[in-house]
């Protein structure tokens, strides 16, 4: 007891003597909240440029159609991608799928980082702190976090979806997609679309992460695993993504028209003036909806993607955390 409290004070070392490492101590209590941001940032990212990648090609095939007056179907949307494939090459099936990176690795890591804190920040409001949301949590969370995403990266979009509708000869790259715009439609241009984005943004990825959540704690609920296999995480991520999208999809294609009409001859201003436009030239389902159908094939794979890779990337870096914890 007397040793204990000498070693206390401040007292010389005797020979042999060593003082514990400060890094160790504080290494094992490392701002738990810290470590899980980065952690979330870094899976995010991950999650996103993964899905994005794997569907860029159906993903620029659709924006292609959402902002030209072409009638859209299964056939025109596959002779599209094959003439482009025999013109430019396989690669250009990815043309500005670069641009994509620069916007979607930010924007799923904010994304996905914020949905965690704000389920955390919400749990304690709530009194549910570590355990699974409510119902209405649950919603608010998602559409919070994709919210917070979009108002970030909006710019990036705006950029990402120029690209994919121009020839290659108009924009070198994403410096000069950025210069050309500033110069030749000034600043404002590039927040062009940006409100019909964030109440798109609201129901997709409150949908989204709410049905994500919900299916899994379904799972624990009636299988008694915690954890579902990666299999059946990409079949929720899929239903997820399917409802998200079919939610919000008038307003994405309000958004690509808005945000491509510089480049497309259209002047379009306002939401409800693009929507009347759309309606008046290509009717209800052939205007607001088209490309809907490719989006339920796009869409479930890249939302399933996207969250099993999020998660299945979130227990790797925790088990590599505590394995480099356990070997100290």
């Amino acid at each position: 007891m007397g040793n204990g409290v000498q070693q206390h004070q401040a007292t010389p070392l005797t020979q042999g003597e060593v003082l514990p490492r400060p890094s160790d101590s504080q290494a094992e209590g490392l701002k738990p909240q810290t470590r899980s941001v980065v952690n979330s940032l870094l899976s995010g990212a991950l999650a996103g440029a993964l899905a994005k990648t794997a569907v860029a090609p159906l993903d620029r095939t659709k924006i292609i159609f959402q902002v030209s007056s072409a009638r859209f179907s299964a056939k025109e949307a596959y002779r599209l991608i094959y003439r482009t494939y025999l013109k430019d090459g396989f690669l250009s099936l990815w043309r500005g799928n670069s641009a994509t990176m620069v916007r979607v690795i930010p924007y799923a890591a904010i994304q996905f980082c914020a949905h965690e804190q704000y389920k955390r920040l919400l749990g304690g409001y709530f009194g549910f702190q570590g355990k699974a949301l409510p119902p209405v949590p649950r919603l608010l969370a998602g559409s919070m976090a994709g919210t917070t995403a979009a108002m970030l990266t909006y710019p990036l979009d705006m950029v990402r979806a120029r690209m994919a509708v121009t020839p290659k000869e108009m924009y070198s790259n994403i410096i000069h997609v950025f210069v050309r715009i500033s110069r030749e439609e000034g600043l404002k241009t590039l927040y062009r679309g940006f409100t019909p984005t964030i109440l798109g943004v609201v129901p997709y990825a409150g949908l989204s992460f709410f049905t994500y959540e919900t299916l899994k704690k379904m799972h624990a609920e009636r299988s008694g695993r915690p954890q579902p296999y990666s299999y059946e995480r990409l079949v929720f991520g899929a239903c997820a993504g399917l409802l998200g999208q079919s939610a919000s999809y008038p307003l994405d294609v309000v958004r690509r028209r808005m945000q491509t009409a510089g480049v497309t001859g259209h002047t379009y201003g306002t939401i409800l003036g693009t929507m009347r436009d759309i309606v008046a030239e290509e009717g209800v389902v052939r205007g607001l909806y088209k490309g809907l159908s490719m989006n339920w094939v796009k869409g479930p794979i890249a939302v399933g993607i996207s969250f099993t890779t999020f998660d299945m990337t979130q227990i790797l870096l925790k088990k590599l955390y505590q394995l480099r914890y356990n070997n100290r």
